[in-house]
């Protein structure tokens, strides 16, 4: 497959590697001559110098007859104007476009047009905020992975003496739950996979994945581990772009305090947060004592 990648930062660098060690044909553009360099010494890839959302430069990446753009430079703006000339100047429907900007994201409207392919977007802090957030939702869980907007989950739980599943056959689950359907999807044991079969006896200390509907999901929790209380207070310990999303995501169903130590971000976090309570080092004796409450 023919692939532009715009910019050679460390993501450009790394899906360059990845993607030419598959045999794909790659051109990487960036503005920085040496940095093209340094990467054309070490990776079976073609490098162009250039504005990466120019038209010039994208026709003389190959533009006109690549398969997929991903645009991964520093700059939204520049990967969201770069995804819109590859498509319309020269017809590359697939394009992958990194955006870390919330007030972007918010928007779905605007990468989709009427007629023409929607633009992929990936938001790096968006993924690491959503992906806590279904963690503090869901408490004794290791990992929550969403499919189907959320409406089907496939979670990982540490079984533990005392589950009623623990020690018996993953075959026994719909006795135990005649009315839930899930699946038991992986197991890892001592950092081992075992792939489970109706025979499967689940033992303390496994890492136990299943897949089930979201409104089932404790319920399954409850049969490998007893079930944590839901979290009601959160701390959160830096106010960058994900300490902010993370905030906005929860901050409507638990009790947040954000600490920052940047006093201009804690006066914007201030005003863009809502029911979250912002706090500065420099405020000692309300830092400690909101430590020890929590």
């Amino acid at each position: 497959m023919k692939i532009i990648i715009l910019g050679a930062n460390q993501v450009g660098s790394a899906l360059a590697e990845t993607l030419s060690n598959e045999k794909n044909d790659i051109t990487i553009v960036d503005e920085d001559s040496e940095r093209l360099q340094e990467l054309n010494d070490h990776i079976d890839a073609r490098v162009v110098a250039g504005a990466p959302s120019h038209p010039s430069t994208l026709l003389q990446a190959g533009a006109d007859d690549a398969e997929m753009l991903i645009a991964v430079t520093d700059s939204d703006e520049t990967n969201m104007v770069a995804c819109h000339v590859a498509l319309t100047l020269y017809k590359v429907h697939r394009r992958i476009c990194r955006i870390r900007a919330g007030s972007y994201t918010k928007s779905e409207k605007l990468f989709r047009v009427e007629g023409m392919p929607d633009i992929e977007i990936i938001s790096p802090e968006e993924i690491v905020s959503d992906y806590i957030t279904r963690l503090i939702d869901l408490p004794g869980s290791l990992q929550v992975l969403d499919f189907a907007d959320g409406r089907v989950q496939l979670v990982a739980v540490k079984a533990f003496y005392g589950g009623p599943l623990v020690g018996q056959e993953i075959r026994l689950i719909r006795q135990h739950m005649p009315g839930v359907d899930t699946r038991v999807a992986a197991i890892f044991r001592k950092d081992r996979p075992i792939t489970p079969e109706g025979s499967t006896v689940i033992e303390a200390d496994d890492e136990v994945f299943f897949v089930a509907a979201q409104e089932n999901i404790r319920a399954c929790m409850g049969e490998l581990r007893r079930l944590d209380r839901p979290y009601k207070r959160i701390m959160i310990a830096g106010g960058g772009k994900i300490g902010h999303r993370l905030a906005s995501n929860i901050e409507e169903r638990y009790q947040v305090k954000l600490i920052e130590t940047d006093t201009e971000r804690c006066a914007y976090l201030s005003e863009n947060l809502h029911d979250s309570i912002v706090l500065h080092p420099g405020q000692q004796g309300i830092l400690l004592g909101t430590v020890e409450a929590m």
